[in-house]
């Protein structure tokens, strides 16, 4: 494996979030009451967000996603949400290569990889994203 892993702690952190308008907090709080976990901090002067960071109340989360699917593109951000909680719940992030792979899956979230680890992992390769093509919700109400 390439990369220079002296500069960065080998550890893996997973946290789910929604950021809002401050205007929108009740949905926040809404949503924080449905999973029954989470904390809401406010960011800016405008801005409020829900935060799950305790690993053990990530299920919550997957739980919730399961049971009322995604139906755009972050269907496939939270499944790889979801690869990433298991890699880690499996202990695999605490090698070398699984570490690795691990970033490969952030690689593939949302954003990407923040310059340190892009510098760090240089030749990692994303995994493979799904392609959501917009669906139609399945039940209204």
């Amino acid at each position: 494996m390439k990369g220079n892993l002296t500069s960065l702690p080998l550890s893996a952190r997973l946290y789910f979030q929604i950021e809002l308008h401050r205007k929108d907090e009740a949905i926040l709080e809404s949503i924080q009451s449905a999973l029954g976990v989470g904390k809401i901090y406010r960011t800016r002067p405008d801005t409020s967000m829900l935060q799950v960071s305790s690993f053990k109340d990530i299920p919550a989360v997957i739980d919730f996603f399961d049971k009322y699917p995604l139906i755009t593109q972050k269907l496939a951000d939270y499944l790889l949400f979801k690869q990433a909680y298991e890699m880690i719940k499996n202990k695999e992030h605490l090698t070398l290569d699984g570490l690795s792979k691990l970033v490969g899956v952030k690689a593939s979230l949302n954003n990407g990889l923040p310059a340190q680890l892009r510098e760090a992992y240089p030749d990692v390769e994303p995994v493979k994203r799904l392609n959501v093509v917009n669906k139609e919700i399945p039940d209204p109400n």
